[in-house]
């Protein structure tokens, strides 16, 4: 989980908190992710941080005193929701210590990852979906053992702010990948189906990530690595995600996942539900 980058779209609540640390209803973002990883089955998660990211470090580490001091006030509920994050895998942490783009971050782990194909999942992806996100890439990848792109429809007029592909359908969601575009002009897209952050990559991504001085953004990217494996004809594969994508990204998007993850949460669904009825009548 690369979760280096400094959330400047958030700023000011940003400035001293990381943005996957935000929360959505009781949750922080990087919470709701790492749950889906581990609902799928993975057991170890690394975190790629830079500065000013500890927060993340501590929320998931055991925490003496606050446990103690619920103990004490018995209220033992919250204790037992406070043990259960710090054992829901097994965590490492490696640090990016100069911002050159989202695959060198990636790439700062691979030491940890060794010959082993890795899910990659960025820190604003999440999803309301019937069967969990990860599990469908994953599925994908056990099917073809090649590099998986999650991959979500998004209106024609914002393609220009995510990687597209162009690619053959190959049914059920699948597709195989022939071109990778990153941000496109709008109108000059291959199509509408956008990278959502979320891949299974192989170690051959990590040999060209570590060949790579620097990609067309002046940065060590992904998207230039996915590009160059394709110009090598290496094959790569799109999963379109059931279910709705809430990127987290954006401070709309942001309320939008706290609103549908919030009709969803026992204790507040009911009254969230009736204040949106009232306030919708204002409208």
């Amino acid at each position: 989980m690369p979760v280096a980058g400094f959330g400047t779209r958030f700023l000011p609540a940003t400035k001293a908190q990381p943005k996957e640390m935000l929360p959505v209803v009781d949750k922080p973002v990087i919470q709701y992710m790492v749950e889906d990883a581990v609902s799928a089955g993975i057991e170890e998660i690394i975190f790629v941080t830079g500065r000013g990211k500890r927060a993340i470090e501590d929320h998931f580490d055991y925490s003496f005193e606050l446990e103690h001091t619920l103990v004490e006030k018995n209220k033992l509920d919250l204790v037992a929701k406070i043990k259960e994050i710090d054992s829901l895998a097994k965590f490492s942490y490696v640090r990016q210590s100069i911002p050159l783009g989202d695959g060198h971050a990636i790439n700062c782990a691979a030491h940890l990852v060794f010959d082993e194909p890795v899910l990659i999942m960025f820190g604003d992806t999440l999803y309301d979906a019937p069967i969990s996100p990860v599990k469908q890439i994953i599925d994908l990848y056990e099917q073809y053992k090649c590099p998986i792109i999650g991959l979500s429809e998004v209106d024609e007029n914002k393609v220009d702010k995510f990687g597209v592909i162009d690619g053959l359908d190959l049914g059920n969601g699948n597709y195989e990948i022939k071109r990778f575009v990153e941000k496109p002009k709008v109108g000059e897209a291959p199509s509408n189906l956008a990278a959502v952050g979320l891949y299974v990559i192989t170690p051959e991504i990590f040999k060209v990530l570590s060949t790579m001085k620097k990609g067309k953004s002046g940065e060590i990217r992904l998207a230039d690595a996915f590009d160059i494996m394709l110009e090598n004809n290496r094959p790569l594969y799109g999963k379109k995600i059931e279910g709705e994508w809430l990127d987290t990204g954006s401070k709309f998007n942001f309320i939008k996942a706290t609103i549908k993850l919030g009709l969803k949460n026992e204790e507040v669904k009911e009254d969230l539900a009736n204040f949106i009825k009232q306030i919708s009548k204002d409208i």
